[in-house]
């Protein structure tokens, strides 16, 4: 499974952790990722999501109901 948040889309980066004698080595920055159960009203179950910190207050403030309705007319749009 990708590290990649469902509704953000954030994933990971990478960059370099330097040592005090400035040597460089390849380092991977993980997104802050949880795996959390929404209640859906329109749908009127639970719906399952792996989503970052930042998609978590995102849902709080618009609801989980609104934020699938704008990923589904995202899919749709793309294709």
């Amino acid at each position: 499974m990708a590290r990649r948040c469902v509704i953000t889309g954030k994933g990971p980066l990478t960059g370099n952790r330097v040592s005090h004698s400035n040597v460089k080595t390849k380092h991977r920055q993980l997104p802050n990722l949880a795996r959390h159960r929404f209640w859906s009203e329109e749908q009127h179950r639970f719906i399952t999501l792996r989503v970052t910190a930042r998609a978590l207050r995102t849902i709080d403030r618009k609801g989980i109901d609104a934020v699938l309705r704008e990923l589904e007319c995202e899919a749709r749009r793309l294709g």
